[in-house]
């Protein structure tokens, strides 16, 4: 299983990073039944990491959730940082 790695934001002072694992649960699920997603690709049925500068932990995870919304299906796996 392939990942694909994207920085959000870039480094600036006063910032960490972070590794945000995270999948789409609905394309997952219509992966499993041989079904694509209408809006998402197939690859969102596997982890994918995303790198992001964020002050903390909770800085971090809004700016995934802005960029990839729970509402939509998408589940941050881990968050560790770098």
């Amino acid at each position: 299983i392939g990942t694909v790695r994207q920085m959000l934001q870039h480094a600036m002072n006063g910032r960490k990073a972070f590794e945000v694992t995270l999948y789409n649960k609905d394309v997952r699920a219509a992966v499993k039944d041989n079904q694509s997603h209408v809006i998402y690709g197939d690859h969102w049925a596997d982890a994918q990491i995303q790198d992001v500068m964020a002050s903390d932990e909770v800085e971090a995870l809004n700016l995934i959730d802005m960029r990839y919304p729970r509402e939509e299906g998408f589940v941050v796996q881990k968050l560790p940082e770098c």
